[in-house]
């Protein structure tokens, strides 16, 4: 049976952390661990999956609630609420159903203070992990059988009908998931017709009758060429050369978006060096499946710039294709000719040096899980025996997810995020007399987790921004200063600073806060936005020669809504509490922040979402950072219009939904059905509270409120619906905590705002 550990390095001599593993979530398999009844249930759980997998498609994340669940033996003691049609909302009831979410919320912290949760659903994340390890020859050491089990059972519990695998679980089949979950199928172990359903077969029908693997993207090109079911020629160019231009040059490496040069950073290193894997029996058997062609009468050279279309959401412009063509066609063949090989091989060796600098300054974590297995190859290719591969292979289990729909790979962990929002939804549930343990736990999980030094060495050098006073998504370990993380947890420590210390722990060191207002203003912009990771301010065009053409925006830093509401709202109460420090640079940052918020507003009162979806997520950001500066309905045209916007777009069953196509369409577009999202519903209430709804006509409130009171479980929880997450306007991610979080929040914000303990409110 499965379990989950916290906060545990293991006995392996590769690993090291900066704070013993504080936040670590690892799954390990016991053959002899668990009851009858305890497998009963897990295989229940699964079984229900497979069931539903085509209504629900994110899963519930039951598998470790389970296990806390039991571990604490928990209960759910508090009756279950329902509000009736034409029933009052009582303040007592309100209380109640909080109450129960709150208390089962509680149990199912870590023993480390933060709350575990799955990050995923991209179905491009695992695949190359596999390849990775197949190609080193560590695959069956690093997965056993029950892991390549589970693995199955999430590609197999994701395909979609008509055999492809979309970009996420929730989208439609695209070519790239298509063949890297094909190929990764095959590697695990299924034969050429094999998996649950005949899934190998049907995945291979849908690649050869939508073009075959020669119309995979790029970054499919990329991998089927090291993997060696592809040739390199038939690759856009990846010239390590890059890393040799001056700083000043726009196409510098370290000018472009941290994810997307330390993505493209091993790329260059395996395409400087034209590496290929061990061409093995399977691998040629591979060749002669995914296409429609012979594998050796294929013109690679015509096949470049080819993209299936369900790929093809931002296409490469005729700028980008020209400056690839020019490279391809004149730059490749002199860089690996005598005497400018000499050039490719000094090119190789810098690009070694920022990979070994990055994989250092992460604890082998990387950024992310897209980089990871790409390092972790680049390490091996240098030395199959050294230190700095078997570093990386000890980090692998820091990816490994587990739910009831199996393994799954997770971007890195979004420990510090969705722990510091879920300590605010229980601040705000003003029960801190039944809540203190959980309180004190997570306050020092946060306190922990701040990093606290800036990158090692001269990390200006490295193209790295100060990272001293910020968090990260995930834990101290990997070192990614993100603004909107640092801002709440920011948040949190300067809300708990305001409570009884006997209760909450002791409040965080002024010095400490001081670190995290130096990030947060180092990275707002001129025009007054944040942005998440590093300073903005490379040139918007850079994005004509984005060359991945399933996402948006990946080529430079931008600035973000949500990253400068959070901003804002961390400021507004830093000043309250410490009005003497940098007072006149926080001043003119909220101004400016406030300014920029305003002039990103749509037409129709909202705010695209960059993290979440999308309009709803976007517009509640939005209106808490006005809010917190000190606008309102009655003095902000921009209040009074996102208002208005959540008002027209709320639905009959009180609620809110949105499908995730807002994202790529740039558009409100509501879900499908009559029924609403509860987390979108949450959030949209919160967003009118912010706006001053519950003082002009809290009706809608109200609504809101009865259908999240009658939708909570018996356990005390609330149904998983629709994916809520989204990165680069194309790629949705799971945030299975979100299901709690917010409804939580909203509860306790309308209890706060809208019940009162002496009156009752219609519905």
């Amino acid at each position: 049976m499965w379990r989950l550990k916290i906060s545990e390095g293991g006995n392996d001599p590769h690993i090291y952390s900066t704070n013993n593993f504080l936040g670590r979530q690892t799954w390990e398999f016991d053959p002899d661990a668990g009851t009858l009844e305890e497998r009963a249930e897990v295989e229940e759980a699964r079984q229900n999956f497979w069931r539903n997998r085509n209504e629900v498609k994110p899963s519930s994340d039951l598998l470790w609630k389970f296990q806390f669940l039991r571990e604490k033996k928990f209960k759910q003691r508090i009756p279950q609420v329902k509000i009736e049609d034409g029933e009052e909302i009582s303040y007592e009831k309100a209380t109640s159903a909080l109450r129960r979410s709150v208390h089962l919320f509680s149990a199912l912290q870590a023993s480390d203070g933060h709350w575990c949760a799955e990050n995923s659903g991209p179905m491009f994340y695992f695949p190359p992990l596999v390849f990775s390890l197949y190609i080193t020859g560590h695959l069956n050491a690093i997965f056993s059988a029950e892991h390549k089990k589970e693995i199955l059972r999430y590609i197999y519990c994701h395909q979609n009908e008509d055999g492809g695998w979309g970009l996420h679980i929730e989208g439609h089949s695209t070519m790239f998931c298509t063949v890297l979950n094909y190929i990764c199928m095959r590697m695990l172990g299924e034969g050429r017709d094999g998996g649950k359903e005949k899934a190998c077969e049907r995945a291979r029908k849908w690649i050869l009758d939508h073009g075959s693997a020669i119309a995979i993207s790029s970054w499919g090109k990329t991998w089927l060429a090291i993997l060696g079911v592809y040739e390199w020629a038939g690759c856009n160019p990846m010239p390590p050369e890059f890393w040799f231009l001056p700083y000043t040059s726009p196409i510098h490496p370290g000018n472009l978006l941290g994810y997307c040069r330390l993505t493209y950073l091993p790329m260059a290193y395996l395409y400087g060096k034209r590496f290929v894997g061990p061409i093995t029996p399977l691998i040629l058997q591979i060749r002669e499946e995914i296409y429609n062609e012979p594998y050796e009468k294929l013109n690679w050279r015509r096949v470049r710039h080819l993209c299936a279309k369900e790929d093809n959401y931002y296409p490469h412009t005729s700028i980008q294709i020209l400056f690839w063509d020019a490279i391809y066609t004149f730059g490749e063949p002199l860089l690996t000719r005598w005497p400018f090989n000499k050039l490719r091989e000094k090119a190789l060796n810098i690009t070694m040096d920022h990979i070994h600098y990055e994989d250092e300054s992460s604890r082998y974590i990387t950024i992310g899980c897209v980089e990871k297995p790409l390092d972790m190859l680049v390490c091996w290719v240098e030395d199959p025996n050294g230190d700095y591969f078997r570093r990386h292979l000890a980090r692998i289990k820091d990816y490994v997810w587990l739910g009831e729909d199996g393994i799954k790979m997770q971007s890195f962990g979004s420990q510090v995020w969705d722990t510091s929002l879920a300590l605010q939804a229980l601040i705000a549930s003003n029960l801190s007399d039944e809540t203190g343990p959980a309180l004190k736990e997570g306050h020092s999980f946060i306190k922990n987790s701040q990093v606290t030094e800036n990158p090692p060495g001269d990390f200006r050098r490295m193209f790295r921004h100060i990272s001293k006073g910020s968090w990260t998504f995930s834990d101290k370990d990997h070192g990614w200063q993100v603004s909107d993380c640092t801002a709440e947890s920011m948040k949190c420590c300067l809300l708990f600073s305001t409570m009884p210390p006997e209760i909450v722990g002791e409040k965080m060191e002024p010095q400490k806060l001081f670190d995290s207002v130096n990030i947060l203003l180092s990275l707002q912009s001129k025009n007054g936005g944040v942005s998440a990771w590093e300073p903005a301010g490379s040139g918007l065009w850079l994005e004509w020669l984005n060359p991945v053409e399933f996402l948006e925006d990946l080529v430079v830093e931008h600035e973000y809504v949500e990253c400068t509401s959070s901003t804002i709202q961390a400021l507004v109460l830093f000043k309250k509490l410490y009005p003497g420090h940098r007072t006149k640079e926080i001043q003119n940052s909220i101004i400016n922040g406030v300014k920029f918020i305003e002039e990103l507003q749509k037409p129709d009162g909202s705010w695209y979402g960059n993290w979440g979806i999308c309009f709803i997520y976007g517009t509640w950001f939005a209106l808490g950072g006005l809010a917190a500066a000190g606008k309102s309905y009655s003095n902000c045209l921009a209040v009074r219009k996102g208002v208005d916007f959540l008002l027209g777009s709320q639905r009959d069953d009180g609620g809110w939904g949105e499908s995730y196509l807002s994202c790529p369409k740039k558009e409100f577009v509501p879900l499908e059905g009559n029924h609403s999202n509860l987390v979108q519903t949450a959030m949209a209430m919160m967003g009118l509270i912010h706006g001053g709804q519950a003082d002009r006509d809290p009706a809608p409130l109200h609504r809101a409120a009865k259908l999240l009171i009658n939708s909570q479980t018996e356990l005390g929880d609330f149904p998983q619906q629709e994916i809520g997450g989204v990165f680069m306007r194309n790629c949705m991610l799971h945030y299975s905590a979100y299901r709690s979080i917010f409804p939580i929040w909203a509860l306790a914000e309308y209890r706060r705002h809208v019940a009162s303990p002496t009156k009752t409110k219609n519905i």
